[in-house]
């Protein structure tokens, strides 16, 4: 188990097209493991694979955010679907460890349901509002290629543009 580096904007491998999970293997058990690691190390909600460089249709949601408790494990999605959203539309902040200290108002369906396998290889649906449904539609993104600067406007785009850039900049100085 390790905590993988995170793929940060504008790196084109975010955009990258992903494909299904034909085997449920002890290398796809392995990378949910450093998937789950990572994504505490960093205190996310979820974390899809594509983030750790990963072309796997893969995402967790943190157990706590799926309505667990503090000892819940990931909810682990394997071939995601939406089958569903609704209930109107909401606007709530977002983050996202791909753009590490930026949070946008992003607006989204308020309840979202998903079908996917899980490690076992047993199907699967998850559903929720609030909190749920809005890290599974965000995560569910990841898996599309779209991110967090594709739901905002010109003016925020070019705000989380700059920030990005320096935040490389700061990354890249000793």
């Amino acid at each position: 188990m390790a905590v993988l580096d995170v793929v940060k904007y504008p790196d084109p491998r975010l955009r990258e097209p992903t494909f299904e999970v034909e085997t449920i293997d002890e290398g796809i058990a392995e990378l949910v493991r450093d998937m789950t690691d990572t994504m505490y190390a960093l205190n996310g909600a979820g974390i899809a694979a594509i983030q750790v460089g990963r072309l796997e249709r893969i995402f967790l949601i943190d157990g706590r955010v799926a309505g667990g408790d503090d000892d819940s494990p990931p909810v682990v999605c394997i071939n995601p679907k939406v089958a569903e959203t609704g209930k109107g539309l909401t606007i709530a902040e977002e983050g996202c460890l791909s753009f590490p200290n930026v949070f946008v108002d992003v607006k989204r369906p308020r309840w979202a349901k998903i079908e996917a396998t899980n490690l076992e290889g047993e199907t699967f649906t998850i559903e929720g509002e609030g909190l749920l449904g809005r890290a599974l539609q965000h995560e569910f993104d990841h898996l599309t290629g779209q991110l967090l600067i594709d739901m905002v406007g010109m003016v925020k785009k070019e705000m989380i543009k700059r920030k990005m850039k320096r935040y490389h900049a700061t990354e890249a100085s000793p």
